[in-house]
């Protein structure tokens, strides 16, 4: 059963600004993952919007971590990770999907969530153009349909979320209660050993858009 969500995304800060700022993402990553859900990705391409509500996180902390990329320390790929929180870190994988990280917690500190399903809310004549012959429910829900739907690659990557004229934002949205939210096993870590396969770093939100 979906959870019908009408409260708007307040009660983090009460700021002037709906755009989540760069103290948003300067925080422990898990508490940046969980409380991502149900607030809006924007993508500008030009002075068109196209956006949705984020359903899916995926955390990624530090060195120690052997399912985030700094496993393996600075390299051309994750110097991103270690800069300052609120950029975005986009890779490509499998040889065929970009992916869309937020860069979290103290600049030096190597950690970032994952953006892995959201629901369309603007740009829908593009996202169904992109996603052309997929059904509307399998549009967004992965890391790399993501990107596909919002057109979102290597040019991204470092883009700073936090300025006025940013290419990709996050704006306030609506608040998805715990009830609502399942938290569980990272998705995709077959190879990597315990308790880094196990631990419950991914939350998942059943969301039902307010007027549906």
């Amino acid at each position: 059963m979906l959870c019908r969500i009408g409260c708007l995304w307040l009660n983090w800060r009460m700021i002037s600004s709906k755009r989540l700022g760069r103290s948003f993402f300067d925080r422990p990553t898990l508490q940046v993952a969980r409380e991502l859900l149900g607030t809006r990705l924007v993508r500008m391409e030009g002075e068109q919007r196209t956006a949705g509500i984020i359903i899916e996180t995926e955390a990624y902390i530090g060195e120690k971590d052997l399912g985030c990329h700094a496993s393996a320390g600075v390299t051309p790929r994750t110097r991103v990770l270690y800069g300052p929180p609120g950029r975005a870190y986009v890779y490509f994988t499998y040889g065929n999907y970009w992916m869309l990280n937020f860069v979290t917690e103290r600049e030096g500190f190597p950690a970032a969530v994952l953006i892995r399903g959201i629901v369309p809310t603007e740009g829908i004549d593009r996202i169904a153009t992109r996603r052309a012959g997929r059904p509307p429910k399998h549009w967004t829900d992965g890391p790399g349909k993501i990107c596909i739907a919002l057109e979102i690659g290597k040019a991204q990557n470092n883009n700073d979320l936090c300025v006025h004229d940013a290419e990709i934002f996050v704006e306030f949205g609506e608040n998805i209660p715990d009830s609502c939210v399942t938290p569980g096993p990272r998705v995709g870590l077959n190879g990597v050993p315990e308790p880094w396969k196990s631990i419950p770093w991914h939350f998942l939100a059943r969301y039902e858009p307010q007027g549906a």
